[in-house]
């Protein structure tokens, strides 16, 4: 499966971003991770079935997925400079929901895309 992810860029705080994933084929599920400069990856949002999400941007970022597309969507709103990472999209056929914000429980990657947010 190939992954392709679309739509970073840079912001300035307050505003909105919307990135885009197109997989090869349909997967069971899909996510979003991120890595800033310096720090670990780290879950953002996935959709499997339902939506999931960190705390960290709960209610301020959308995960959705048109399944005839096989693309999964992050609308990203009210972000804040703390949101500045590399973003990556990943999806799989083997996460469950206890491991689901869980990067190692997903078989396939895309490359990153860019989201800066300055203040």
């Amino acid at each position: 499966v190939q992954l392709q992810a679309s739509g970073g860029g840079s912001v300035q705080a307050g505003g909105s971003l919307r990135l885009s994933c197109v997989a090869s084929e349909r997967t069971t599920g899909m996510g979003w991770f991120r890595q800033a400069p310096g720090k670990d990856r780290e879950f953002v949002a996935a959709h499997r079935w339902n939506e999931y999400y960190a705390e960290s941007v709960k209610g301020r970022f959308t995960i959705s997925r048109d399944n005839a597309k096989n693309t999964v969507y992050l609308q990203m709103n009210s972000l804040k400079p703390e949101d500045t990472a590399v973003y990556y999209c990943a999806a799989g056929n083997r996460m469950i929901v206890s491991t689901i914000r869980d990067g190692t429980a997903y078989s396939y990657w895309g490359q990153g895309t860019q989201v800066t947010v300055s203040s």
